[in-house]
């Protein structure tokens, strides 16, 4: 049976439900919980995650297409909302109930952020746009110049 804007609500909110009590029970963390909703400025789906002594947003997805990196650009404008550290995407695989099989997505930023506790460069959505030029600039000074080749009796 395809899914209509009612049944789609539904499962969303089940799996949120889903995430927040596993997270709350593996974690032993009775602050977490499905957030409620906020008006405009999204902070994400679960509140109470936190590491580093720092929150990190958490945005559950229960659908049947997948659009990672819209995933990853909306869950990243919620981190920015939530000034929190990190930002993951939790998403339902199909046909799967069990909510710690889900699959945990994030940029390579968040995973470092997570894994040093501080925010990587760079720290803002609007930053990210210039990134891959910026690295490449960077790489590119960094590089030492390579030996030419010289001809030798060996090598003519």
């Amino acid at each position: 049976m395809p899914r209509n804007r009612a049944s789609a609500k539904k499962a969303g909110s089940l799996f949120e439900r889903q995430v927040a009590d596993y997270l709350a029970h593996q974690l032993a963390d009775d602050r977490i919980d499905r957030r409620v909703r906020s008006g405009a400025k999204d902070r994400g789906d679960i509140a109470g995650v936190r590491i580093h002594g720092q929150r990190v947003v958490l945005e559950c997805k229960n659908t049947t297409r997948w659009d990672i990196a819209g995933w990853l650009r909306e869950t990243d404008i919620e981190r920015g909302n939530d000034d929190a550290l990190a930002g993951l995407v939790v998403a339902k695989r199909r046909g799967i109930g069990d909510p710690g099989q889900a699959l945990v997505m994030c940029t390579l930023n968040d995973l470092a952020a997570l894994l040093g506790g501080k925010r990587p460069w760079p720290t803002t959505p609007l930053e990210s746009a210039d990134t891959s030029a910026a690295y490449a600039k960077n790489a590119a000074s960094a590089k030492p110049k390579q030996p030419t080749e010289q001809a030798s009796p060996a090598n003519p």
